[in-house]
């Protein structure tokens, strides 16, 4: 893509966000007592969890159910005034997380329920992506429910469906789940009707003639993932995708929203899962279009290599193309080829992950997302005909499904309805490389059809084939492509290539230790820091108020965890030798040979990133990493005889006081260079080109894994008195107290600072530029300047380095600097590593400002 200075740079952008997951434990009173110590933290801007009402009980919010309200578990309106005000009194303000794409359904969202009461003739039936008129003809005019813990049938036959009132109104109930009646449905009893309910819930056939008059038909919950006949939320049936296209539906689920934004509650906007929509640009430019100043950034995960469109009006992505850039920085290629043959010789598992993603891409998409590969098989197979295309609707599903496999992004973003009149261009050459790379993969693959099904889809991807229904297919699939990668990559082949698990995060390439050199080749180890530096001018010019981040709600493992991780590349002997004792000692524990190896090389390394944590963490991490795998058990069908060996391995593992001291004693040697590792991540994403984010809690070491994991309550209290004991100490007083988490701490507070009294050195008019090392620990050094003014200086792969950084030197720009972390002066020229980070691991340097 053609790089642009970006035009979409607001005065609003945050200096640096906080996150925080709110939910009725902590909601926004529990924020409200925080302002001071963000405030005192350096902060600008508190950056909060969806506060549109949610689900009751829900941990993440991301299951809005009435946009109309604030969530009454987080606080009444009066709440986030409250904070609001709170924070301006200090400078500072709000962002807010909103989800777009789909809302939790069910009794408590009432256009859903409006919805399963008049079906097609509902108000609210445009605001969901609902297919009235799917091929199954009982089937039309209705919503499929697949709630049932058996097929509809014996349900029925086990009077387990029972119609109730509730305050007069009579809803049908199974279990906790409650439905509505159709109006009308009930004119065949004859009773008074309090009588003709006990008779009804008697009454089979009875109760299945008033079934049949819903406009909702209630199905085996095994039976969604094929037969759904409404868009979701990747395969999460509760979560229905929302027409937000539809001017009206975008008014109705975004009014609140902007009416907190013009109120100016609110600054700025993170959009959850833009990927899902209809057209991504076109809903940006509209919400653009009504918060015009708001800076708002989208959750747009980028592969390796892909570029966020430059024309959408954002400020840049959510992180993880940065998280996976400043990992790698930490990661020694020179570690690839150990680390992978001694994963092969303990796991037995295939070491090509290209494949694996492909392999369970392909089951996604013959499993979990088998409603809405169908629905676009159909959609194919009419344009076929149309089109005089000699095929079977097997020929084309096959033929579909490996397109998508071969898709290298998580979409595309083709605009077919684009008017010709348009002076916008409907597809872009990034969109068509991509496109061609998945027609090669496809056409590669050992299928045995015919080229001709492959040139077809391609044409309409391409947009050469032009038309409403074919329109309609491009579109159907992008929105689809995502949740293909999404589901079968980061969910499940993350979970199976376990090499090396600190690569695998959202956004990453498990199977890159090193960008741009093939496996086993290396380039002498600098070529993780050239593309960073890369990455960086590349920010600065076309996105410099892009989000930063290296811990978020959704990541497989926080930043601390995969600081001490990455550290493991540098001892790859060592590492082995470490696994192989331990596997050893825990031979006693396994059950049948289970659990498998690669499972237990998952638990290794979790221990080796976590350490310490208890048995049950630990094993609750298992748990999910063995069902997202779907190797050998997952969460639709769950294996007991793996599952209890899994946990039995885990429980027992940690109560062999002979394994868990030879854990305690290597994790003793990663824990310096892992927490040095943190400090140097942590400095390049406070001064590198965007807006860094800190998420709750990451302001101390903090050793959490995959969610719910971190969402673990935050001691809060222990972090005020942390910093209040910051003041006055010096940079060697805080090292001593590293066991407390103090040098994170300080070292934020610090550069934080040193943003608030100076920012224009990271404002979206500064500059960015790698500074050269030279000497013979110049590999082990990352160090730039920003905008003349303020230098980052950072050591990479410490083990190696060894505390000794001999003749090494950076050249600095002529002038007087001074260390902002330890208070010294510093001379431009030539200066010495050595010297300049003595007394502490990393260092800040600002030009010595005038009087």
């Amino acid at each position: 893509m053609t790089e642009q200075k970006s035009s979409h740079v607001t005065p609003l952008a945050p200096r640096a966000t906080y996150r925080l997951q709110l939910q009725a434990r902590f909601s926004l009173r529990h924020a409200l007592e925080l302002v001071p110590y963000l405030s005192a933290l350096g902060v600008s801007h508190l950056y909060v969890s969806p506060l549109l009402r949610a689900q009751s009980g829900s941990t993440h919010c991301y299951d809005v159910c009435d946009c109309s309200q604030l969530n009454p578990e987080l606080g009444a309106e009066a709440d986030l005034e409250s904070l609001a005000s709170a924070l301006r009194e200090r400078g500072m303000g709000l962002v807010l997380d909103i989800v777009p794409n789909h809302m939790g359904i069910g009794p408590e969202n009432p256009w859903w329920w409006d919805v399963l009461t008049h079906g097609p003739a509902s108000r609210y039936a445009n605001h969901f992506d609902i297919d009235w008129n799917p091929p199954d003809a009982g089937l039309k005019g209705k919503v499929l429910v697949p709630v049932l813990g058996d097929e509809y049938e014996r349900v029925l036959e086990r009077g387990e469906l029972k119609l109730e009132l509730a305050q007069g109104i009579p809803v049908l109930c199974y279990f906790e789940h409650r439905f509505p009646i159709a109006p009308g449905s009930l004119v065949f009893l004859d009773e008074p009707f309090e009588a003709a309910l006990k008779e009804l819930n008697a009454n089979r056939a009875a109760m299945d003639t008033l079934l049949q008059r819903q406009h909702y038909r209630l199905v085996f919950w095994r039976h969604g993932d094929s037969q759904l006949n409404y868009r979701r939320f990747f395969n999460v049936s509760t979560l229905a995708a929302a027409r937000v296209e539809d001017p009206q539906v975008f008014r109705n689920t975004h009014h609140r929203i902007l009416d907190w934004l013009q109120r100016g509650l609110f600054d700025g906007l993170r959009i959850d899962h833009p990927d899902g929509l209809r057209n991504p640009q076109q809903y940006l430019q509209r919400l653009r279009a009504a918060a015009p100043l708001a800076w708002i950034v989208v959750e747009k995960i980028l592969e390796p290599g892909e570029e966020l469109p430059a024309d959408w009006p954002v400020a840049g992505t959510t992180g993880y193309d940065f998280l996976n850039r400043v990992t790698a920085l930490f990661v020694d290629p020179a570690g690839e080829k150990p680390l992978t043959e001694f994963y092969a010789e303990f796991t037995g598992e295939s070491v090509d992950d290209a494949a694996i993603a492909r392999k369970k891409k392909r089951r996604v998409l013959h499993k979990l997302l088998a409603a809405e590969v169908n629905a676009l098989t159909r959609l194919l197979e009419q344009l076929a005909q149309r089109h005089k295309l000699a095929c079977t609707r097997e020929q084309l599903r096959q033929a579909l499904i490996e397109v998508f496999i071969g898709f290298p992004v998580y979409r595309t973003y083709a605009q077919p309805d684009l008017a010709d009149s348009s002076p916008a261009v409907p597809i872009s050459p990034d969109d068509l490389r991509h496109i061609e790379q998945a027609l090669m993969a496809a056409r590669q693959a050992e299928t045995g059809l015919g080229a001709a099904l492959f040139e077809f889809i391609g044409d309409l991807l391409r947009l050469r084939r032009r038309g409403g229904a074919e329109s309609e297919f491009v579109i159907r699939f992008q929105q689809l492509a995502g949740p293909a990668m999404a589901k079968g990559v980061e969910d499940t082949a993350f979970y199976c290539f376990n090499r090396f698990i600190a690569l695998n995060e959202v956004g990453g390439d498990p199977g890159q230790f090193e960008p741009g050199f093939p496996s086993g080749q290396i380039s002498g180890g600098m070529g993780n820091v050239a593309e960073f530096h890369r990455h960086c001018a590349r920010v600065q010019r076309a996105w410099p108020q892009t989000m930063l981040t290296t811990s978020t709600h959704d990541t497989k493992r926080s930043e601390d965890v995969r600081a001490r991780l990455c550290v493991l590349s540098e001892i790859p002997e060592e590492w082995s030798g470490a696994v192989r004792r331990w596997s050893a000692l825990n031979e006693r524990h396994r059950r049948n040979g289970l659990p498998d190896r690669n499972a237990e090389y998952l638990f290794y390394q979790t221990l080796a990133g976590a350490w310490p944590l208890p048995a049950d963490r630990a094993f609750a991490y298992m748990e999910k990493a063995s069902r997202e795998a779907k190797q050998h058990t997952s969460w639709t069908e769950p294996n007991p005889a793996y599952d209890a060996a899994l946990k039995q391995f885990v429980m027992a593992a940690f109560d062999d006081p002979e394994f868990t001291s030879e854990v305690q004693r290597f994790v003793e040697s990663l824990i310096e260079p892992g927490r040095i590792n943190s400090l140097a991540q942590t400095l390049l994403k406070l001064t590198a080109p965007g807006v860094p984010d800190i998420y709750q809690g990451t302001e101390l070491w903090d050793l959490s894994l995959v969610d719910p994991d971190n969402r673990r309550p935050v001691d809060f209290e222990i972090r005020r008195r942390l910093l209040e004991a910051l003041a006055n100490l010096s940079a060697e007083q805080v090292w001593q107290r590293r066991d407390e988490g103090l040098p994170k701490l300080w070292l934020i507070q610090k550069t934080l600072a040193v943003r608030r009294r100076r920012p224009e050195p990271f404002g979206a008019g500064s500059s960015y530029e790698a500074l050269a090392a030279n000497g013979t620990k110049a590999a082990h050094v990352v160090a730039f300047i920003r905008g003349s003014e303020v230098i980052a200086t950072a050591p990479r792969l410490v083990v190696g380095l060894a505390g000794d950084w001999a003749n090494t030197t950076v050249e600095l720009p002529e002038g007087e600097w001074r260390n902002q972390l330890t208070g010294e002066p510093v001379g431009g020229g030539t200066c010495r590593l050595a010297d300049l980070l003595r007394r502490f691991p990393v260092a800040l340097l600002a030009r010595k400002e005038a009087n």
